[in-house]
């Protein structure tokens, strides 16, 4: 016989009752009549998807401010050495990295006019002839890099 003893049928009967409740909206009532979907109803519902309070990020604070020219640079042979998806600093190119010869490489900074809250990253140089008010930001591609142009603008330094 598939089922041993009570115990099991109880057991079996119990499952198939809540799965019925649960999964196919049948009414069952207890003894007492209470019908079962009534307390599933009532049940707590835990709404958030984690059980630790999430962290906000550190609101980062401006050192200084600066009016800079920005350019873009991609790694194009034409426009870098021998290396061009590695920065001056030997970290490789991603979105968010600019080249200055001011600021030493891992300062953040900020370009709220073009940009908002996005966070920059010193990672590069440029050729020395250029000012050390120029910021060259990098593109993933020449065509980009031409068409963002020749700007002016405040960057935010941050500490």
């Amino acid at each position: 016989m598939l089922v041993k003893d009570k115990m099991h049928l109880v057991a079996i009967l119990a499952l198939l009752g809540v799965f019925g409740v649960y999964f196919l909206g049948l009414k069952v009532q207890a003894e007492n009549g209470v019908v079962m979907e009534e307390l599933a109803n009532n049940l707590p519902v835990i709404e958030s998807t984690t059980l630790l309070p999430s962290a906000q990020p550190p609101v980062p604070n401006i050192t200084h401010e600066i009016d800079v020219l920005l350019t873009a640079y991609s790694s194009s042979i034409d426009e870098t050495d021998d290396t061009p998806f590695i920065t001056a600093s030997g970290k490789t190119v991603r979105d968010g990295i600019v080249a200055n010869n001011l600021l030493m490489f891992g300062t953040k900074v900020r370009i709220p006019e073009l940009y908002g809250d996005k966070i920059f990253e010193v990672q590069d140089r440029m050729n020395q002839r250029k000012s050390s008010y120029q910021f060259d930001i990098w593109m993933p591609s020449k065509q980009q890099a031409l068409n963002f142009g020749t700007k002016m603008a405040r960057i935010e330094v941050l500490d």
